[in-house]
């Protein structure tokens, strides 16, 4: 008899659907025998479900038994497919009647026990269903709750095999979830969590941190050690607005697609914050692997990517990181397929102004020769400084900054600025993808960033003096719209170009 479950892959962040056909009753040896390119683990299955089905009193093929994962040129991986294959064995051997079984979506891992394991992609998975016009998906609990998300789909969480078998055979019934309701308010705050107030001095790095953090443009902070370049690093995302339902679910996607589970669940909307350690090769930075699936960069996607010690990372891993901040997306090419993965984020890098890290403290004599300082700031190039919009020094804090009791401005007080200054550029890009100034088209730039002559001849004289190149001009009216939101401002003004042209140490090549 043959039975066919239908359930799906995940290719990138995507789901595909795939075909579980189960024939039995064959004439030969009994056996089993699994085609459609499965991998290690999808071989493995055969084991798993045997013994699934024999801890929950039920029977086994008794002949020769094929099961095909169609399509068979999509090559399958992960231990997903156990339950589907599970509930088309029960089917072809007739110890499961279920009419309407196309109609659902079915995906999980079985324990020997026969209980099930969670799986990653569970989101994806709901919107697959979604889109081609299932009534239901079925899936393990973890990834139950997050394609409950996904509205106009019905999603059971199935804990079991014996579950899923009685449900779909009518004597068990069971209430699809209801999506879980994220808070529209801001989340709620620890004690334990990071605050600006807690920022010793610093009002110039602060100042650069909101509006970097209210344009989504990307940072640099150019210090000597202990200057408190990543506590402010830490403090970032506490200040970035609250991210949309749609935006939380691109963010989910992804975050499930890699098997992760944002921190704080689904209580709240959240913005990701990724800090990996300067030693990441290329793959874990831009994503891929045999199979491609998401890196560090994508699981930023809408939220904040530190990188501590800029200069620490392989100069190739800085490299990659050049068309996807210009582009906001990735597509990454490996023999198992081609996908392309979002990468919208908003990079804040810390980094000494030398290898000893003291060059021009005045309480600390710098060790480095010129040489070596050049050699030192050489692993950044050019064109990657040139997509970081603000390049900002953080001197060495005094004692009498230090013993200051006095606590600076909370978070909630310049998250409440930032937000504000969204809400202005929300407005301005009404209708468009396009919710931030950093992420501005030319013909938008042309459009808002308008200056007077007088204006322009300012910032041709400092393009001239500074040797600035076409993307640092760009980047420069870009950064002062958005102090000029911050300011209220209908228009871009000379204090707003004059703060936004000192915003590039770098380029200048000096630090203080």
């Amino acid at each position: 008899m043959l039975a066919t479950v239908c359930s799906a892959a995940l290719l990138g962040i995507d789901a595909v659907p795939v075909q579980v056909e189960v024939n039995t009753g064959e004439s030969g040896v009994p056996n089993l025998i699994l085609v459609g390119l499965p991998d290690a683990a999808v071989k493995e299955s055969e084991d798993r479900v045997f013994s699934a089905l024999s801890n929950s009193a039920l029977r086994m093929p008794r002949t020769r038994t094929t099961i095909n994962l169609a399509p068979s040129d999509l090559r399958k991986e992960g231990a997903i497919y156990d339950l589907p294959i599970a509930l088309g064995i029960l089917v072809a051997t007739g110890q499961l009647v279920c009419d309407n079984l196309g109609e659902h979506v079915i995906a999980g891992e079985l324990s020997l026990s026969g209980a099930t394991r969670p799986i990653k992609g569970g989101l994806a998975m709901a919107v697959l269903a979604r889109e081609h016009g299932k009534k239901a998906i079925l899936l393990p609990p973890r990834a139950a709750q997050e394609a409950a998300l996904v509205d106009g789909i019905a999603v059971y969480e199935i804990t079991s095999l014996d579950e899923a078998n009685r449900f779909l055979g009518g004597q068990l019934t069971l209430k699809p979830l209801a999506a879980p309701h994220a808070n529209a308010g801001t989340a709620p705050r620890s004690e334990l969590e990071p605050d600006f107030a807690e920022i010793k001095g610093q009002h110039a790095v602060r100042r650069a941190v909101e509006v970097a953090v209210a344009g989504g443009h990307n940072l640099v902070m150019i210090g000597p050690p202990g200057s408190g370049k990543s506590m402010i690093a830490k403090r970032i995302p506490g200040i970035m607005p609250q991210p949309s339902l749609d935006e939380y679910l691109d963010i989910l996607r992804i975050h499930s697609a890699a098997g992760q589970t944002m921190q704080g669940g689904l209580h709240f909307l959240q913005r990701p914050a990724r800090a990996p350690h300067h030693t990441i090769s290329d793959v874990g930075l831009l994503g891929g692997g045999a199979i491609p699936g998401p890196g560090e960069i994508s699981l930023a996607h809408h939220g904040v990517l530190f990188l501590d010690e800029l200069p620490e990372f392989k100069r190739s891993a800085l490299e990659v990181l050049r068309q996807p901040l210009e582009d906001g997306h990735v597509t990454i090419s490996r023999s198992a397929g081609k996908i392309t993965l979002p990468c919208n984020f908003m990079l804040v890098a810390a980094m000494n102004p030398c290898p000893c890290g003291y060059l021009g403290d005045s309480k600390h004599e710098c060790r480095c020769s010129p040489s070596q300082i050049q050699r030192y700031r050489a692993r950044i190039s050019g064109p990657l400084l040139d997509r970081i919009d603000l390049h900002i020094e953080a001197p060495a804090l005094s004692i009498a900054e230090l013993r200051n009791d006095r606590a600076g401005e909370s978070s909630a007080v310049i998250r409440a600025r930032v937000e504000l200054a969204r809400q202005r550029q929300r407005v301005r890009f009404h209708g468009s993808k396009i919710t931030a100034n950093a992420r501005m088209s030319a013909p938008q730039l042309k459009k808002f960033c308008t200056v007077d002559t007088r204006l322009g001849d300012l910032l041709q004289q400092a393009m001239e003096q500074l040797s600035l190149s076409a993307r640092a001009y760009d980047r420069i009216l870009k950064v002062a719209r958005t102090i000029a939101d911050l300011a209220g401002a209908e228009c871009i003004e000379s204090p707003h170009l004059l703060e936004a042209i000192q915003y590039r140490s770098l380029d200048r090549n000096v630090f203080y």
